[in-house]
């Protein structure tokens, strides 16, 4: 039996989340990954294969983790609680935030690693369908949902992840006037 890896997946991608947080993508080099960890460059090519593998990886789960309470709210048909999500999320989880929100995936992966497209597709879709099912419960148009849900709860919080702040309170009891607004019969 071989021995356990010293450094495993997720610690990788804690690494690599910090790094990409603290100083943007161009910051997430294999060599700034590897010192923060402690590891040598090597233990993260055996892992991952490339950077552009490590940080897409990264950025899947970002939005993973991201999406698992967005969708849990809109399948309990709670439009409200999906909007609130985006600043909540935010203030919880603030380096995943600054990844998923400050930065397109482009920005991280200059070659989107094709093992990773069908997930993020998958992802993609999770979300894409929970949005149309809570528009067609509520006969509901998908794009008021979606500026509800989605744009303007974005639009709340990029200025303060910008700022290296989390949003504070307030934006969310702007986000819930907005999204009771756009959602009204």
């Amino acid at each position: 039996m071989g021995r356990p890896a010293k450094f495993g997946e997720d610690r990788i991608l804690d690494a690599a989340l910090a790094v990409t947080a603290e100083g943007g993508p161009a910051a997430a080099t294999i060599a700034a990954i590897a010192e923060r960890l402690g590891a040598p460059s090597g233990s993260l090519y055996h892992r991952f294969g490339s950077r552009d593998l490590l940080l897409a990886t990264l950025w899947t789960r970002c939005v993973r983790r991201f999406q698992d309470g967005f969708v849990a709210a809109l399948e309990a048909g709670d439009a409200e609680a999906a909007a609130l999500h985006t600043p909540r999320w935010c203030r919880g989880h603030p380096a995943e935030a600054a990844v998923l929100l400050l930065h397109r995936r482009r920005d991280l992966a200059a070659a989107w690693p094709a093992d990773l497209a069908a997930p993020l597709e998958a992802l993609n879709a999770r979300a894409a369908d929970a949005l149309s099912a809570f528009a067609r419960a509520t006969s509901t148009d998908r794009d008021r949902v979606v500026f509800a849900t989605v744009d303007v709860p974005y639009g709340a919080v990029r200025r303060h992840l910008l700022d290296r702040r989390p949003p504070p309170p307030e934006v969310d009891e702007l986000i819930v006037t907005a999204c009771r607004a756009v959602l009204a019969p």
